[in-house]
């Protein structure tokens, strides 16, 4: 099981560059941050591993309308790979499950 994100900026057409992103989860306790990185210059991260359960992957992305990006999704099938896309714009944001 593997887990890969991608920020785009489509406003200025491009990848989102230096983005915090933290991979988060739910547990008895409440969300538990299980691993963070910046996207690269392509906008990309990969190579988490997150098992399965509930996760929310956080996006701190000031310079938009929406200062924090949060995505809430399951993992029931550990071997399959998970790709979620973020992308953003001024005053909005996209997101799906990719391949």
């Amino acid at each position: 099981m593997s887990l890969s994100t991608h920020v785009l900026d489509t406003t200025l057409g491009r990848p989102a560059s230096g983005v915090p992103v933290a991979l988060e989860r739910l547990g008895d306790g409440g969300w538990t941050e299980v691993a963070s990185a910046l996207t690269d210059a392509d906008g990309r991260i990969s190579g988490w591993n997150p098992g399965p359960g509930r996760h929310r992957l956080r996006f701190d992305v000031p310079s938009s309308f929406f200062p924090e990006v949060t995505i809430v999704f399951d993992i029931a099938d550990e071997k399959e790979h998970f790709h979620i896309p973020l992308l953003l714009s001024n005053y909005g944001y996209t997101t799906y499950r990719g391949s």
